[in-house]
């Protein structure tokens, strides 16, 4: 049979990522909000968008398997830029159930990628997950494992599969530390137009 052609989300250069984010900081909004939130844990749309508090233990998310792709639960490390993302959201629509929310509500799912549009960054929120898996394989010592185990991906493999049977959490908050760290050095690299894969 045929097989359908393989799309690529269009992905920003990792080097174009710490000046990105400085931009978004300077945004007051959910959406810039979630984009960031969703950046430093490689996270999907839809596991940010609806995103609730109870899911947040101390400095852990876990995610229900039901939001997760690959119908699994997940638990995300949140670094310290990540909590003060969720205070801040809190501050923006106090009360609401969702991570991040307008009255209440949880965001659209086009909300990140139309901030996008606005900012005229030729990127998808997708392709923010090969930015950092780009990263970690370009500019780290941290092993393949942990990353695939950060952006959640599953094992193909049914032996690896079988025998991997921790989630390498501490070692996943290690790594999403060093990519909030590398995220927060602005430099003064242009944008440029992505042609990269997307995890």
């Amino acid at each position: 049979g045929k097989v359908a052609k393989v799309v690529h989300h269009k992905a920003m250069p990792y080097r174009s990522l710490p000046e990105f984010i400085a931009r978004l900081r300077e945004l007051n909004c959910p959406a810039a909000l979630a984009l960031e939130f969703l950046i430093l844990n490689a996270s999907r749309t839809g596991e940010v968008i609806n995103g609730l508090k109870v899911e947040v233990n101390g400095n852990t998310w876990k995610i229900p398997a039901e939001r997760m792709k690959a119908y699994v639960e997940h638990e995300v490390p949140l670094c310290e830029r990540s909590l003060e993302l969720l205070t801040l959201a809190e501050s923006l629509d106090p009360g609401s159930s969702y991570l991040f929310s307008i009255k209440g509500k949880a965001l659209s799912g086009m909300a990140m990628a139309m901030l996008l549009r606005r900012l005229n960054v030729p990127v998808t929120v997708h392709g923010f997950r090969s930015t950092f898996r780009d990263w970690v394989s370009e500019e780290t010592d941290h092993p393949s494992e942990v990353a695939e185990m950060a952006l959640a991906h599953a094992i193909s493999n049914k032996v690896e599969s079988a025998y991997r049977r921790g989630n390498l959490l501490e070692r996943r908050r290690i790594l999403l530390l060093d990519w909030q760290s590398y995220c927060e050095v602005v430099n003064n690299n242009v944008f440029l137009m992505p042609n990269q894969k997307a995890a």
